[in-house]
C-alpha cells in the first residue's frame, strides 16, 4: 500500500481491496474523507460542493450490496468515492461551471462522466473546482476559493481540473475525473505530482448533447498511480479492464521521438523543469528504449488557429444576457474575440487544426510515443499568471506556462503526464508521453514501467509529503 500521507487511503485500487478483504467498508472510507474534507478543504480549495448526505447514503447502499453480492461480483471499483468536476452537469444538484454566472444552476440531467461513475458503483463526494468554463489553466473561480497544490499551498493547483487534482494530492478522494480541451487534466497533474491520462479522442463516448465540434475536449482521470488512472479510465471508456490489464504488460522496446522547445510562446523551459526531463529520457534510455531528437511538430500559424477555435468555444458558451457582467474580464475578452471571428474564419481555423493534426501524425508516425515536459514552469503562484486588468496579458502568461500540452488535443491523441521530478523546493514536476491515436494501452504499459522504476516498495514516485499529511 502507498503511505497514507495522512489519508485513510491513498490508493483506488487500495480502497477496493480493502473492501474484499473485509478491512473496511465504504461508510468508514466516506466518513473518514468527509471529515478530512472538513478539515482541509478551505486551504487546498479542491471542492466547489461538498456532498456528504448523498455520500454517506450511497456508502451505506455501497455496504449493504458488498455485504450481500460481495466484492468479487461488483465493479471493480464498487464503493470507491471519487468527485466529479463542476464542468460536469449533475441532476438535482448545483453546478457552476466555475462561474458566478452560472451559481444557482441546477441541471435536471446528469452528464454522461456521472452517469458511468454512479454505474460503476463509485461514490462522489462532490464537485471539484474549476476555472470559469473551465478556460484558464489556473483555477481561481469566483465561486470558490483558489484550488491549491498540496505541496505548496501558496502556489496553484493548475487547471482546469485544478480543483479533481488538488483533491486527490491532499488525500481528499483517492482519484477524480477531469477534463482535457489543452491540457487541464495534465496541467494539474504536473503541479500536484499526479498521474494525470488524456485519452484518445472519441475513446471516451459523448453524447449528441455533449459533443465538441472542435474535438479538442475530452474527460480523463487524475490519480495517485498508473494503475488508479487506467482502471478510473476502463470506467470512463467502457473499456473492461482493457487499460488495467495494459499496466501489467511490458511495452516492449520503443521508438521515443523527444523534443524541449516551446511550441506556444517563447520562454524557455524552467532549469528544474528541463532537468526533470532530461532524468526521464536518461532512464528511458536504462530501460532498453530508443531516444531520438526532434523538431515541434507545428508553429505560430497553428497557434493562431487554435486560438480562434478556442475562443469561438468560449463564445459559443449560453450566457444569459442579463447575466454577461457576472463574467470574468478574461472570459468575457475571449467571447468578443469568439464573435468577432466570421463563419469563414472559423471553418479556416478549423481546418487548419485538422492539417496540423495530419502534419504531427505523419511528422511522428516512425515513433510509438513522444517525450517533453508538461509544463514549462514549476507551479506558478496564486495570482502569478492572472490579469483582470489584461486579459490578453494573461493569455500570454497562460501560454508561456503550459508550451506544450494542446498539441495532443489538435491531434486527439493520448497523452499523460507522469510525477517523475521534483524541485530542490519540494514542488512536483511533471514530464509527458504522448502516442498515436488508438494506442492508450501501450501509453499506459510505458507509464506504469516508467512508475516501477521511479518508484520505491510500497512508495510509487518516491513523493515527498505534501504539507497537509500530518493533518
Amino acid at each position: 500500500m502507498p503511505p497514507d500521507h495522512g489519508a485513510p487511503f491513498s490508493s483506488a485500487l487500495d480502497v477496493a481491496a480493502a473492501y474484499r478483504s473485509g478491512e473496511t467498508d465504504p461508510v468508514a472510507v466516506v466518513d473518514a474523507l468527509l471529515a478530512r474534507i472538513e478539515d482541509l478543504d478551505a486551504e487546498v480549495g479542491a471542492f466547489i460542493t461538498v456532498t456528504a448526505d448523498e455520500a454517506r447514503a450511497s456508502a451505506v447502499s455501497a455496504r449493504d450490496a458488498l455485504r450481500s453480492t460481495g466484492a468479487d461480483i461488483l465493479p471493480r471499483l464498487f464503493g470507491v468515492p471519487t468527485a466529479l468536476k463542476d464542468l460536469t452537469p449533475t441532476a438535482g444538484l448545483r453546478t457552476t461551471y466555475g462561474s458566478a454566472a452560472f451559481a444557482d444552476l441546477v441541471p435536471d440531467t446528469d452528464g454522461s462522466t456521472a452517469v458511468r461513475v454512479a454505474s460503476a458503483g463509485m461514490i462522489s463526494l462532490g464537485k471539484t473546482s474549476t476555472p470559469e468554463l473551465g478556460l484558464p489553466c489556473y483555477t481561481e473561480p469566483d465561486v470558490a476559493p483558489p484550488a491549491r497544490t498540496p505541496y505548496d499551498l501558496t502556489r496553484g493547483a493548475g487547471g482546469s481540473s485544478g480543483g479533481a487534482a488538488a483533491a486527490v494530492a491532499a488525500g481528499l478522494v483517492p482519484v477524480a475525473v477531469g477534463s482535457d480541451g489543452g491540457g487541464s487534466i495534465r496541467i494539474p497533474a504536473s503541479a500536484c505530482g499526479l498521474v494525470g491520462f488524456k485519452p484518445t479522442r472519441g475513446l471516451v463516448p459523448e453524447t449528441a448533447e455533449e459533443i465538441d465540434i472542435s474535438g479538442l475536449a475530452v474527460p480523463g482521470p487524475l490519480a495517485g498511480t498508473v494503475a488508479d488512472a487506467a482502471a478510473l479510465l476502463d470506467v470512463l471508456a467502457l473499456t473492461g479492464r482493457r487499460m488495467s490489464d495494459a499496466c501489467s504488460r511490458a511495452p516492449g522496446r520503443l521508438r521515443v521521438a523527444r523534443f524541449a522547445d516551446p511550441v506556444i510562446g517563447d520562454l524557455p523551459p524552467d532549469p528544474e523543469v528541463l532537468a526533470a526531463y532530461e532524468d526521464v529520457s536518461r532512464l528511458l534510455a536504462d530501460l532498453g528504449h530508443e531516444i531520438e531528437e526532434v523538431a515541434p511538430p507545428f508553429g505560430p500559424e497553428t497557434v493562431a488557429a487554435f486560438e480562434t477555435v478556442w475562443f469561438v468555444g468560449a463564445a459559443s458558451v449560453s450566457v444569459p444576457l442579463e447575466r454577461e457582467e457576472l463574467l470574468r474580464p478574461l472570459t468575457r475578452w475571449q467571447r468578443e474575440r469568439g464573435r468577432a471571428a466570421t463563419g469563414t474564419e472559423y471553418a479556416a481555423a478549423l481546418l487548419a487544426m485538422r492539417q496540423a493534426e495530419q502534419r504531427t501524425l505523419e511528422s511522428y508516425e516512425a515513433y510509438d510515443v513522444v517525450l517533453t515536459p508538461t509544463l514549462g514552469q514549476l507551479p506558478a503562484p496564486v495570482g502569478a499568471l492572472r490579469d483582470d486588468s489584461d486579459p490578453a496579458a494573461d493569455f500570454a502568461a497562460q501560454k508561456a506556462f503550459t508550451p506544450y500540452t494542446s498539441i495532443w488535443n489538435i491531434a486527439g491523441a493520448p497523452a499523460v503526464s507522469l510525477p517523475t521530478g521534483w524541485s530542490t523546493s519540494g514542488l512536483p514536476i511533471g514530464t509527458m508521453l504522448a502516442a498515436a491515436p488508438g494506442a492508450d494501452a501501450l501509453l499506459m504499459s510505458l507509464a506504469a514501467q516508467i512508475e516501477d522504476a521511479c518508484s520505491a516498495p510500497g512508495d510509487p514516485w518516491r513523493r515527498p509529503p505534501t504539507l497537509v499529511a500530518a493533518r
